[in-house]
Protein backbone atom coordinates (compact mmCIF):
# COMPACT_ATOMS: atom_id res chain seq x y z
CA UNK A 1 0.00 0.00 0.00
CA UNK A 2 1.38 3.38 -0.99
CA UNK A 3 1.83 6.33 1.35
CA UNK A 4 -1.18 8.70 1.29
CA UNK A 5 -0.74 12.03 -0.48
CA UNK A 6 -1.22 14.35 2.47
CA UNK A 7 -2.65 17.79 1.82
CA UNK A 8 -0.16 20.61 1.94
CA UNK A 9 -0.96 23.74 3.96
CA UNK A 10 -2.64 25.54 1.06
CA UNK A 11 -4.69 22.49 0.07
CA UNK A 12 -5.76 21.97 3.68
CA UNK A 13 -6.71 25.63 3.98
CA UNK A 14 -8.79 25.36 0.77
CA UNK A 15 -10.51 22.16 1.94
CA UNK A 16 -11.36 23.29 5.46
CA UNK A 17 -12.33 26.74 4.15
CA UNK A 18 -14.72 25.11 1.69
CA UNK A 19 -16.30 22.97 4.43
CA UNK A 20 -16.72 25.83 6.88
CA UNK A 21 -18.02 28.23 4.23
CA UNK A 22 -20.54 25.65 2.99
CA UNK A 23 -21.86 25.02 6.51
CA UNK A 24 -22.11 28.71 7.38
CA UNK A 25 -23.84 29.60 4.11
CA UNK A 26 -26.23 26.66 4.47
CA UNK A 27 -27.21 27.80 7.95
CA UNK A 28 -27.65 31.41 6.81
CA UNK A 29 -29.79 30.47 3.81
CA UNK A 30 -31.81 27.92 5.78
CA UNK A 31 -32.56 30.50 8.49
CA UNK A 32 -33.76 33.05 5.93
CA UNK A 33 -35.95 30.52 4.12
CA UNK A 34 -37.55 29.31 7.35
CA UNK A 35 -38.28 32.91 8.36
CA UNK A 36 -39.57 34.12 4.97
CA UNK A 37 -41.18 30.96 3.62
CA UNK A 38 -41.49 28.38 6.37
CA UNK A 39 -39.45 25.89 4.35
CA UNK A 40 -35.97 24.42 4.55
CA UNK A 41 -33.25 25.00 1.99
CA UNK A 42 -33.83 21.51 0.55
CA UNK A 43 -37.57 22.11 0.26
CA UNK A 44 -36.98 25.49 -1.39
CA UNK A 45 -34.64 23.84 -3.90
CA UNK A 46 -37.29 21.22 -4.72
CA UNK A 47 -39.86 23.94 -5.36
CA UNK A 48 -37.35 25.92 -7.43
CA UNK A 49 -36.45 22.89 -9.55
CA UNK A 50 -40.14 22.32 -10.24
CA UNK A 51 -40.67 25.99 -11.10
CA UNK A 52 -37.82 25.78 -13.64
CA UNK A 53 -39.30 22.65 -15.25
CA UNK A 54 -41.71 22.58 -18.19
CA UNK A 55 -45.29 22.80 -16.91
CA UNK A 56 -43.81 23.12 -13.36
CA UNK A 57 -43.55 19.32 -13.12
CA UNK A 58 -40.80 16.72 -13.05
CA UNK A 59 -40.59 12.97 -12.57
CA UNK A 60 -39.52 12.07 -9.05
CA UNK A 61 -36.52 10.06 -10.32
CA UNK A 62 -35.27 13.05 -12.34
CA UNK A 63 -35.82 15.35 -9.38
CA UNK A 64 -33.81 13.04 -7.10
CA UNK A 65 -30.92 13.12 -9.56
CA UNK A 66 -31.02 16.90 -9.85
CA UNK A 67 -31.14 17.27 -6.09
CA UNK A 68 -28.38 14.68 -5.52
CA UNK A 69 -30.44 12.97 -2.86
CA UNK A 70 -31.81 9.51 -2.29
CA UNK A 71 -35.25 8.70 -3.61
CA UNK A 72 -36.45 7.97 -0.08
CA UNK A 73 -35.09 11.28 1.19
CA UNK A 74 -36.77 13.11 -1.67
CA UNK A 75 -40.04 11.27 -1.05
CA UNK A 76 -40.03 12.43 2.57
CA UNK A 77 -39.43 16.07 1.62
CA UNK A 78 -42.04 15.93 -1.16
CA UNK A 79 -44.54 14.45 1.32
CA UNK A 80 -43.96 17.39 3.67
CA UNK A 81 -44.41 19.87 0.83
CA UNK A 82 -47.53 18.05 -0.36
CA UNK A 83 -49.06 18.20 3.14
CA UNK A 84 -48.42 21.95 3.11
CA UNK A 85 -50.17 22.24 -0.28
CA UNK A 86 -47.03 23.50 -2.03
CA UNK A 87 -46.87 20.66 -4.52
CA UNK A 88 -48.86 17.61 -5.54
CA UNK A 89 -47.97 14.20 -6.89
CA UNK A 90 -49.52 12.58 -9.89
CA UNK A 91 -48.99 9.18 -11.52
CA UNK A 92 -47.52 9.32 -15.02
CA UNK A 93 -50.39 8.35 -17.36
CA UNK A 94 -47.91 6.86 -19.86
CA UNK A 95 -46.01 4.83 -17.23
CA UNK A 96 -47.85 3.86 -14.05
CA UNK A 97 -44.53 3.25 -12.27
CA UNK A 98 -43.59 6.89 -12.72
CA UNK A 99 -44.72 9.71 -10.47
CA UNK A 100 -44.59 13.43 -11.15
CA UNK A 101 -44.09 16.14 -8.55
CA UNK A 102 -46.03 19.23 -9.61
CA UNK A 103 -45.69 22.74 -8.21
CA UNK A 104 -49.01 24.17 -7.04
CA UNK A 105 -50.10 27.80 -7.17
CA UNK A 106 -49.45 27.96 -3.41
CA UNK A 107 -45.91 26.67 -3.99
CA UNK A 108 -45.34 29.27 -6.67
CA UNK A 109 -46.65 31.99 -4.33
CA UNK A 110 -44.23 30.82 -1.63
CA UNK A 111 -41.32 31.04 -4.08
CA UNK A 112 -42.35 34.53 -5.10
CA UNK A 113 -42.58 35.57 -1.44
CA UNK A 114 -39.27 34.00 -0.33
CA UNK A 115 -37.15 34.66 -3.45
CA UNK A 116 -36.24 38.31 -2.79
CA UNK A 117 -34.89 37.55 0.69
CA UNK A 118 -33.21 34.40 -0.57
CA UNK A 119 -31.43 36.28 -3.34
CA UNK A 120 -30.34 39.02 -0.94
CA UNK A 121 -29.00 36.42 1.50
CA UNK A 122 -27.02 34.69 -1.25
CA UNK A 123 -25.64 38.03 -2.43
CA UNK A 124 -24.78 39.31 1.07
CA UNK A 125 -23.25 36.05 2.28
CA UNK A 126 -21.51 34.88 -0.86
CA UNK A 127 -21.64 36.55 -4.28
CA UNK A 128 -21.07 40.18 -3.36
CA UNK A 129 -18.08 39.48 -1.09
CA UNK A 130 -16.20 38.16 -4.15
CA UNK A 131 -14.88 40.06 -7.14
CA UNK A 132 -16.37 39.34 -10.57
CA UNK A 133 -13.14 37.52 -11.44
CA UNK A 134 -13.39 35.34 -8.32
CA UNK A 135 -17.01 34.47 -9.14
CA UNK A 136 -15.96 33.46 -12.66
CA UNK A 137 -13.11 31.34 -11.28
CA UNK A 138 -15.36 29.71 -8.70
CA UNK A 139 -17.99 28.92 -11.34
CA UNK A 140 -15.29 27.21 -13.41
CA UNK A 141 -13.96 25.30 -10.39
CA UNK A 142 -17.43 24.10 -9.42
CA UNK A 143 -18.19 23.00 -13.00
CA UNK A 144 -15.03 20.89 -13.10
CA UNK A 145 -15.53 19.28 -9.69
CA UNK A 146 -19.29 18.73 -10.25
CA UNK A 147 -18.63 16.97 -13.57
CA UNK A 148 -15.93 14.82 -11.96
CA UNK A 149 -18.10 13.87 -8.97
CA UNK A 150 -21.20 13.14 -11.07
CA UNK A 151 -19.07 10.70 -13.05
CA UNK A 152 -18.30 8.57 -9.99
CA UNK A 153 -20.56 5.55 -9.93
CA UNK A 154 -23.07 5.42 -7.09
CA UNK A 155 -22.99 9.08 -6.06
CA UNK A 156 -26.02 10.11 -8.12
CA UNK A 157 -29.27 8.24 -7.75
CA UNK A 158 -30.84 8.93 -11.13
CA UNK A 159 -29.64 7.73 -14.48
CA UNK A 160 -28.92 10.99 -16.30
CA UNK A 161 -25.48 12.56 -15.84
CA UNK A 162 -25.41 16.35 -15.40
CA UNK A 163 -23.22 18.79 -17.28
Amino acid sequence: MSEPRWLNDTEMQAWTGFLETYELLSRLVDRQLREDGGVTQVQYEILTRLDESPERRRRMTELADLMVCSRSGLTYQVSQLEKAGLLKRETDASDERGVFAILTDAGLALLERAAPGHLQTVRDGFVDVLSAEQVDQLADIMAVTRKHLRGISGLCYGSSPQK
